[in-house]
């Protein structure tokens, strides 16, 4: 065991310029959800040099490598990456700043395909020493719905060969780097938005009698799902419904109504989102939404069109394949840099993945208090400290072999 892992150390330290230069190429690319033509380019040009076989063109822009060991129908395990980035305008004064204006890997997406790039090339150079086979999936649009992960499923990156299991990394810049994170069993939210459209009749401010105001029945909306769906935020900060303690979110972000301080508009657009954590609860929610939309609509004369979208559902980590994958963390980097997570309410459409077949889905420290990177996901002055790309790619090939192993 410990000459392999030397072995892979040895391996990633050898690779970690060319990864982090592919970290680097990416992150000065970006592109947006289902738009990553160049990216994808970039990708099989990478897979090319290395001599790793690969399919494109899934989704689009998505790429399915495969490396084949001995006995390649033994087992086989999915890793997985995601190639988009988001509409942010990016305020690093770094060398490979983005260079496409207004778009910017500010998810750790660029960090991901380098690094699973970086454990294809350790395995590939591995590929006589172990049984089955790893396949690569490299999707497009993960932020947006219906997510790149679920379309490549409907194009059977699942099947042919069958994936036994699957892993997937995201990066986590609260957390230092050279440390990992682990949580077994449920651990992030399904994810639906709520997008509705109420109808009064509008007029002037003054003449209280001539109109039916949509903002008071969107103002009442807000207060009764509040009122219906009450909350306590627990231990972890995650949010509970105090009736049945099933962690929970329903909040609204977005109010428009395009009238003025005597103007009464004709239409009030509401937009916000739902997560939570088990499917039976989360039907039942969206019905009851529905519900109290429709009769406080009706109490203030006015019409609702209702528009539910249904999101990434919840994402749960096979207790086994998280165990092992602990373990194997451990070896790699020591009990010391391996902590436990808590449960979260943001989403992912890996949680796709993880419906259908045993996954592993962790966190990837990036952060470094000491050089002041600490910004979070999703903001413009989102960076990783490097040296977790090293690390990172040989960790994930060691929990690849295990999880072969066995």
């Amino acid at each position: 065991m410990q000459q392999t892992i030397n072995y892979i150390k040895s391996h990633s330290a050898k690779i970690s310029e060319e990864v982090i230069s592919i970290r680097r190429h990416i992150h000065q690319h970006p592109e947006l959800s289902f738009e990553e033509y160049g990216t994808s380019a970039f990708v099989c040009s990478v897979l090319d040099k290395h001599h790793i076989e690969y399919t494109k063109g899934i989704v689009k822009t998505g790429i399915v490598a495969v490396i084949k060991g001995k006995n390649p129908n033994a087992k086989t395990i999915l890793l997985r990456a995601d190639l988009d980035a988001l509409p942010i305008e990016e305020k690093n004064e770094v060398s490979y700043r983005s260079q496409n204006v207004g778009v910017m890997h500010a998810c750790g997406h660029d960090v991901h395909t380098a690094s699973v790039l970086g454990t294809a090339i350790i395995l590939n150079d591995l590929k006589d020493t172990f049984e089955g086979t790893v396949k690569i999936m490299f999707q497009p649009g993960e932020e947006v719905l219906p997510g790149g992960s679920s379309l490549m499923i409907a194009e059977g990156i699942l099947q042919n060969p069958k994936v036994d299991i699957a892993l997937a990394q995201h990066v986590f810049p609260s957390m230092e780097t050279g440390k990992v994170g682990f949580r077994k069993g449920m651990y992030m939210a399904s994810t639906d938005e709520l997008h509705i459209t109420i109808t009064g009749k509008g007029g002037h401010a003054a003449m209280a009698g001539e109109y039916n105001n949509p903002l008071i029945a969107a103002a009442h909306i807000i207060t009764e799902i509040e009122k219906q769906f009450p909350f306590i935020i627990d231990e972890e900060g995650v949010a509970r419904n105090t009736k049945n303690n099933i962690p929970t979110v329903i909040a609204f972000g977005k109010l428009e109504a395009k009238g003025a301080t005597n103007v009464i508009p004709e239409t009030v657009y509401m937009a916000g989102t739902f997560r939570t954590m088990l499917e039976g609860w989360r039907a039942e929610v969206k019905q009851k939404i529905t519900q109290i939309i429709r009769d406080v609509c009706k109490k203030y004369n006015t019409v609702a069109d209702i528009n539910i979208i249904n999101g990434y559902p919840f994402l749960i980590n096979d207790e086994h394949v998280t165990e092992r994958c602990k373990q194997s963390a451990i070896e790699y980097i020591g009990a010391e840099n391996v902590e436990e997570l808590p449960l979260r309410m943001t989403a992912e459409d890996f949680a796709y993945v993880t419906q259908q077949v045993p996954s592993c889905f962790y966190r990837l420290g990036t952060g470094n208090k000491s050089l002041n990177i600490t910004s979070g996901v999703h903001t413009s002055t989102f960076n990783i400290d490097e040296k977790a790309l090293e690390f990172s790619t040989g960790l994930m090939a060691w929990m690849t072999l295990k999880n072969l192993s066995l």
